[in-house]
């Protein structure tokens, strides 16, 4: 899964990617540093793992990872071309999800695009850029469908209902995720207002589009307090503040450094935040040679949760031997645990949970 890390110039993205990735990457002070995107691949924290792995005596431990991407910064008039333009959103385009970099800090050393501190202003702007982009890829696919709707093709004329409201969506200044829910909702007029990606026609629209609009956002405030209040308007969001600058300094000292100058890193919760984000947990196997995470879509059963460890445990699934990691833990092993009633047999139906150990029988 990859993680997009966006924003404007200078807002301080490839400083959180080396604080990411611990991967020395350009961060000079000025636009377009970045040209041509840094990738790095990171470690999920779990505090599980090292817990099992000492109850197993784990010869290994192997965690979870994500993907992060850092994007050259976007300008105003992006979806026309200007700065990167469509090489930028091709970029957007490549990934799961996106951390948007909002600069909320003030240093007159470091260069503003727009020689203002202005957050709500810089996530319009590039909100703006997204939405106008996939405006004029919605208007093309739109021009098809009625053509096929015209021609009585199978399942057009749903799909343009679909695309309809998203291009409603967008024309008002909305992203175009504001519109999918779990369940249908209907306006004040009863009319259908919301979209449900359990619905075949909208699942094939959202493919086909691959809207930038479309992948679940998450605000990083690049503050120089953790704890400084922000706008309403910014605290709704679904966000995270780090002090990126400080995020890049503790790179470079030792633990006991950072406890002696009483600086605490908040890396790992945005890693974590950005985890679930994707809407990916983690179920855990544990023994003598390794204890390890295995990322998978919330709401997998067991079966297809097994291909994570193989394809063929999908086919050839029997049964799983499940309990939950800390209850593992309370019983001190896994036989103590068959022992107490505490592991559970489970089916092909069984929804696997976040922290679930699971033993696969096939």
């Amino acid at each position: 899964m990859k993680i997009g890390i966006v924003g404007l110039p200078n807002v301080g993205k490839s400083t959180l990617f080396k604080a990411l990735t611990k991967t020395q990457v350009d961060i000079s002070n000025y636009p377009f540093c970045t040209i041509e995107p840094n990738v790095g691949i990171v470690k999920v924290p779990d505090e599980r793992l090292e817990k099992l792995a000492q109850m197993s005596k784990s010869a290994k431990i192997i965690p979870a990872i994500v993907e992060f991407v850092d994007i050259a910064g976007i300008v105003k008039g992006a979806s026309v071309g200007e700065g990167l333009g469509n090489k930028f959103l091709s970029h957007i385009r490549e990934v799961d999800a996106l951390v948007q970099v909002v600069r909320v800090f003030t240093n007159d050393n470091i260069t503003h695009v727009h020689n203002k501190i202005d957050p709500e202003h810089d996530i319009e702007i590039i909100n703006t850029e997204l939405i106008l982009a996939d405006l004029e890829t919605v208007q093309k696919v739109k021009v098809r469908l009625e053509k096929d709707a015209r021609g009585n093709k199978k399942g057009a004329p749903e799909q343009l209902v679909v695309v309809e409201k998203i291009k409603t969506t967008l024309e008002a200044g909305k992203l175009a995720n504001e519109i999918v829910g779990s369940d249908l909702a209907s306006d004040q007029k009863g009319q259908t207002s919301s979209l449900s990606l359990q619905d075949e026609n909208t699942k094939i629209v959202v493919r086909e589009l691959s809207l930038l609009t479309m992948k679940p956002f998450l605000f990083t405030y690049n503050v120089a307090d953790i704890n400084e209040k922000l706008s309403d308007n910014l605290e709704k969001l679904p966000h995270i503040k780090l002090d990126i600058k400080i995020e890049e300094e503790l790179i470079e000292m030792s633990p006991e450094e950072a406890q002696e100058l009483g600086i605490k890193s908040n890396i790992d919760q945005l890693i974590i935040k950005a985890y679930k984000l994707l809407s990916l947990i983690t179920f855990l196997t544990t023994g003598e040679d390794e204890t390890r995470a295995w990322t998978i879509q919330k709401g997998w059963t067991a079966p297809l949760a097994g291909t994570a460890i193989h394809n063929d445990f999908k086919d050839k699934f029997i049964r799983a031997e499940v309990i939950q990691w800390d209850k593992l833990l309370e019983a001190g092993s896994w036989s103590k645990a068959r022992e107490l009633g505490t592991l559970r047999t489970e089916g092909k139906d069984y929804i696997v949970k976040d922290g679930d150990v699971i033993e696969f029988k096939i």
